[in-house]
């Protein structure tokens, strides 16, 4: 099975039991739920992909992981509801659609992100429901989701990235932003799978080694499109990151030099999976992100 054969069939589970742990129609009396859904809809599920394929990795069934899988997702997704916001990125297309704010508005779109952000963490307790799954492996994943995506993660890098914009950003700043706004959740993902199915401490560390070097690899391929991609392909705005000033690497180094630390974070990747099981999968995955054009 090709690695995008694998993404299709992880699609196909993870759509649905998104759907199931949404309300269902008319349960809510407002736009709140159709909001949400808006914001889950697209995007490529890398988060839970790699949740599942670490618990298929170190010998659990990936449909076990499937509440986890799906808390992440709605993490993430949050995320970009928010990034989308006037007041932060200001953007008004995502995945190729209207971004939340503008299909509904500034206000439900705030509260769709707080939602979804509550619901990961339900999502993530829920897996304790689940037989196979010892409860402390469970509550070790809801702590370091909260860990990689709070003050210590994602959201200070979101911070540094807003206080960045428009002034001269050092590369050890860029560095540092793209490890917590990013690579963060990666890690996190990819750890949350191989956690719930009980994988021991050194393999943990090279898969979080492999996670890092994948995640700052996807944030340098992302900034590389806004300079030479198109938005009938990326689904969002190009030439956005410069027009915000933002801090990227082709801005800071130059695009020669940006696409040589992709290479590099790529080479890093790739000789973390060399001791990993299922090496063939994580390796796929470093050349889909070197090679993806959305």
């Amino acid at each position: 099975m090709t690695l995008e054969q694998r993404l299709a069939v992880c699609r196909e589970r993870v759509d649905p039991a998104l759907e199931r742990f949404l309300p269902a129609d008319g349960e809510v009396p407002t736009r709140l739920v159709a909001a949400m859904r808006h914001a889950l809809s697209g995007g490529k599920r890398l988060r839970p992909f790699l949740c599942m394929e670490a618990a298929r990795a170190f010998g659990l069934r990936p449909e076990t992981v499937l509440p986890t899988a799906c808390g992440l997702e709605m993490l993430h997704c949050a995320t970009l509801v928010h990034d989308d916001m006037p007041c932060v990125d200001d953007s008004d297309l995502r995945h190729g659609r209207a971004a939340c704010h503008v299909e509904f508005d500034e206000a439900t779109a705030l509260l769709a992100g707080d939602a979804l952000i509550i619901g990961a963490f339900e999502c993530l307790t829920r897996q304790a429901e689940e037989p196979d799954i010892a409860p402390e492996r469970v509550l070790r994943c809801v702590r370091e989701l909260a860990e990689y995506t709070g003050v210590r993660g994602l959201v200070v890098g979101e911070a540094l990235d807003i206080e960045t914009e428009g002034r001269p950003c050092t590369e050890s700043e860029l560095e540092f932003i793209h490890l917590n706004k990013t690579a963060k959740l990666i890690i996190c993902s990819s750890r949350s799978g191989a956690v719930l199915a009980g994988a021991p401490d050194d393999q943990l560390a090279r898969l979080s080694e492999y996670a890092e070097a994948l995640g700052l690899l996807f944030q340098i391929t992302d900034d590389l499109l806004d300079v030479d991609g198109d938005t009938a392909s990326t689904g969002k705005p190009v030439g956005a990151d410069a027009a915000a000033g933002k801090a990227t690497y082709p801005g800071l180094l130059g695009l020669a030099a940006a696409r040589e630390r992709a290479e590099l974070f790529g080479a890093r990747a790739l000789q973390s999976a060399k001791g990993l099981p299922n090496r063939e999968v994580w390796e796929a995955l470093v050349e889909f992100v070197v090679k993806r054009r959305h």
